[in-house]
């Protein structure tokens, strides 16, 4: 088997992401120590590595399904939107400062190329084979002078390219043709095959098209993936927040405040898929209902999304919820936003030097140019809506700006140990009448155990009857590996792709 295969789209969303997870798990099934890459991520969605270092969460599923643990060198950039077309750059997993778009792409980022290529030169002399995702179009004519995570990854290490699209928007052979035709020509012969994803229906019906692509672009079509249904992996970024639709009401009404700068949904990916929890993100305040728990996610701008709060009455709307008994959970970002002040002196965030809170809990946040970035382990010992909650090895993760200061005593949910073997530290803060909780550690609701004695908190407040653990999230994630790679392998040329990536040795 060849040392690479990249895979690259005719556009953004087409499923290279997948595509790439499930390459890396039929490679891992074949006994090939295989390794997911892709040199810039641009998503709020991020993880924190055993090491202390940020990365994209695309590549966490792709290392799961290579059988890996997350590792910096498989995303050494990150871009995250902050607003006004800037973002925070995280490069080899730590943050280097904010840039608008210009400044990055003609003044920074053939200087973050450099890290890029540290990075392959690590992950190929430890393994047999990488599988790279591409980002957006490598046709980007506006971008491609700078562009550092397609065709110069691909010309860099002469690995072969499988070029995507997705037929399920429409328009996947004129994608093909025009952006085969956009590449010069050392690039158009990097691509070595063609895959139409997301096909809904009878697959012998595209053969017209299938011979068309062949004669018209003399590249072969490798296979015609369908659209999967119900995939349940993980979403890279917002663009696959648009996908999730309202499930039908179940027993449990959980509503997530989508916030215009709203990051980490994946922490509610868990809440979503059980039986008994409908989940809704919800952006209006008509839309709100009654639900019986309000979640406030993270945010990679809390200043703006608190007054996003404010000023299209969410806020007031949430608090005539509360006083009526909905209880509320904060984490990182949305836990800021509950005390009772913002600072940011320095606009590390924002323009806004000091900005109220919500008010619930008494504490105040100030931001700092540093960020606390950290696996943890956590105890869970507090009393939420009246009931004594005790839960030991929650596994999760750090990642935020700022320092939450207590202005008076209060109970504190977690007990945290910091993967780097620092004392005991105690986490977030439960309010004195139990109905409102914030913490900094992402992922809490990932654990099977604490998320049902959780919901069995909601359901024994609405007399409904407790159930016992439901899902094991980790065993379903490896059941969606295989499915996917199952599928993937049944679409595919196999022997042609190995046939291409031997070539490309």
């Amino acid at each position: 088997m060849g040392n690479a295969i990249m895979l690259m789209g005719t556009s953004s969303h087409v499923g290279k992401s997948i595509l790439t997870t499930a390459l890396c798990r039929i490679f891992y099934q074949a006994g090939t120590h295989v390794v997911p890459f892709k040199a810039q991520n641009m998503a709020l969605n991020s993880y924190v590595t055993e090491e202390g270092l940020e990365m994209g969460r695309a590549q966490v599923a792709q290392a799961e399904a290579a059988g890996l643990r997350p590792m910096m060198d498989m995303n050494p950039v990150l871009l995250k939107p902050i607003g006004d077309s800037r973002s925070q750059v995280i490069l080899a997993g730590k943050p280097v400062g904010n840039m608008n778009a210009r400044e990055y792409h003609t003044g920074y980022s053939l200087k973050a190329f450099e890290e890029v290529k540290k990075s392959l030169a690590r992950l190929q002399k430890a393994y047999d084979c990488l599988v790279i995702e591409g980002a957006g179009s490598p046709a980007e004519i506006n971008l491609k002078a700078n562009d550092i995570v397609n065709m110069r990854v691909a010309k860099y290490l002469q690995a072969p390219v499988l070029l995507i699209a997705d037929i399920d928007r429409g328009g996947a052979l004129a994608s093909l043709v025009g952006t085969l035709e956009l590449l010069d020509e050392e690039e158009r012969a990097l691509v070595k095959g063609l895959i139409i994803n997301k096909f809904r229906g009878d697959v012998s019906l595209l053969k017209p098209a299938v011979d068309f692509l062949e004669v018209k672009t003399g590249k072969p079509v490798l296979g015609i993936v369908p659209h999967i249904e119900d995939l349940g992996i993980d979403d890279e970024d917002s663009v696959s927040l648009e996908d999730k639709k309202e499930t039908e009401r179940r027993d449990l009404d959980i509503v997530v405040l989508r916030l215009p700068k709203l990051s980490n949904f994946t922490d509610f990916d868990a809440l979503e898929a059980e039986p008994d929890v409908s989940l809704r993100y919800v952006s209006d305040q008509s839309d709100l209902g009654k639900p019986d728990l309000i979640l406030l996610p993270g945010s990679k701008n809390t200043t703006e999304d608190l007054l996003f709060l404010r000023n299209t009455g969410l806020e007031e709307a949430i608090r005539a919820l509360h006083v009526s008994g909905a209880p509320l959970v904060g984490i990182c970002g949305g836990y800021q936003m509950l005390g009772n002040r913002i600072h940011d002196p320095n606009h590390v965030e924002s323009n806004h030097s000091h900005t109220a809170g919500l008010g619930y809990l008494p504490m105040e946040t100030t931001f700092y140019a540093g960020k606390h970035m950290t696996q943890v382990t956590a105890k869970a010992d507090f009393t939420f809506l009246g009931k004594p909650f005790h839960r030991e090895n929650l596994p999760g993760y750090e990642i935020h700006m700022g320092e939450t200061e207590f202005q008076e005593e209060i109970p504190h949910p977690f007990c945290v140990l910091e993967q780097q073997g620092e004392a005991y530290v105690l986490d977030g803060a439960v309010s004195s009448d139990g109905t409102v909780l914030g913490t900094y550690i992402h992922g809490i609701f990932d654990g099977d155990a604490f998320r049902r004695d959780f919901l069995n908190l909601l359901r024994e407040r609405k007399g409904l009857p407790a159930l016992p653990e439901q899902r094991n999230v980790h065993r379903e994630k490896e059941k969606a590996y295989d499915r996917l790679a199952d599928i993937v392998r049944q679409s595919l040329d196999m022997e042609q792709l190995a046939a291409i990536m031997g070539a490309g040795k």
